[in-house]
C-alpha cells in the first residue's frame, strides 16, 4: 500500500483521566482541525475494543494478540515497554488506513501512556503539542455515569472497579509524562473540565488558548520531507 507520510509524523497528544472527555474532545478535532490542519484522531482504547469485539479485520492480527488485548481490557491494565510491538503495529495500521499526509497532524489518545511508552512512540510520532484535560475524580464519575461525552456506551470497561483502577494509575504512571514533555519545550494546554462541560465547550476552550498562544510546530509551515 502507498504510504503519503514519513515518520516520525506531526502529533498532538491528549492527556487526561478516563472519563474526562479525550475521545468526544479527539473526534471533535478530527472534525473541526486544528492551526488549519488536518486532525486524525487516534483512540488506543477505541481501537482495542474494536480488535476485541472483532471489528477489526482478523487476519489483520494472531490469536495471542487478540487474547492479549482482551487481558488489558479487562483488568484495565497497560501496554508495557516489552509489549509496544503490538501499538506499533496498531498505530501503522491507522495511519495507513486514515491516509495520513505529511502537512496533517495525529492526535493521540491512550498512547504514550507512560513515560517508557514516550520514548518509543517517538520514533513513530513527534509530539509537540500536549493537551491535558484537567478533571476531579468525583467530576470524571459523573462525566461517565451522565455519558457527557457520547461515548461510554457499553463500554466494558466503565465498572467502578475498573475507573478507580485507571484513575489510579493515571496519577502514577501517566500524569508524569506532563513533566516529561514539559522538560523537552513541548507546549502544554491546560483544560479545565467540569463534570458537564461538551465535546464543543473543551474544543472551544482549546481554540481559545491555541489563538492565544499558538502551536508554532502546527502553524508553521512544515518542511519539505
Amino acid at each position: 500500500m502507498k504510504t503519503y507520510y514519513t515518520l516520525p509524523v506531526n502529533a498532538l497528544l491528549l492527556l487526561g483521566p478516563t472519563g474526562a472527555g479525550k475521545s468526544p474532545l479527539g473526534d471533535y478535532l478530527a472534525a473541526h482541525g486544528l492551526a488549519g490542519r488536518t486532525c486524525h484522531h487516534f483512540d488506543f482504547g477505541a481501537e482495542l475494543r474494536a480488535i476485541a469485539s472483532g471489528e477489526t479485520p482478523a487476519r489483520a492480527y494472531n490469536k495471542d494478540e487478540i487474547s492479549f488485548v482482551h487481558g488489558v481490557l479487562e483488568e484495565g491494565l497497560l501496554l508495557e515497554n516489552e509489549h509496544f510491538r503490538l501499538a506499533e503495529k496498531i498505530i501503522g495500521l491507522f495511519l495507513d488506513g486514515a491516509g495520513f499526509g505529511n502537512n496533517q497532524i495525529l492526535v493521540l489518545n491512550g498512547l504514550p501512556r507512560h513515560v517508557g511508552q514516550a520514548a518509543d512512540i517517538a520514533r513513530i510520532a513527534d509530539v509537540t503539542v500536549i493537551v491535558l484535560l484537567e478533571c476531579s475524580a468525583d467530576d470524571v464519575l459523573c462525566r461517565i455515569e451522565e455519558n457527557v461525552g457520547g461515548d461510554r456506551e457499553e463500554r466494558m470497561d466503565d465498572e467502578r472497579r475498573l475507573v478507580e483502577k485507571k484513575l489510579k494509575i493515571f496519577h502514577e504512571r501517566t500524569a508524569p509524562l506532563v513533566e516529561y514533555y514539559e522538560k523537552k519545550g513541548r507546549r502544554i494546554y491546560r483544560l479545565s473540565v467540569s463534570g458537564t462541560m461538551t465535546p464543543e465547550e473543551t474544543y472551544q476552550q482549546l481554540s481559545a488558548l491555541a489563538a492565544i498562544d499558538p502551536p508554532v510546530a502546527f502553524v508553521a509551515e512544515p518542511p519539505e520531507r
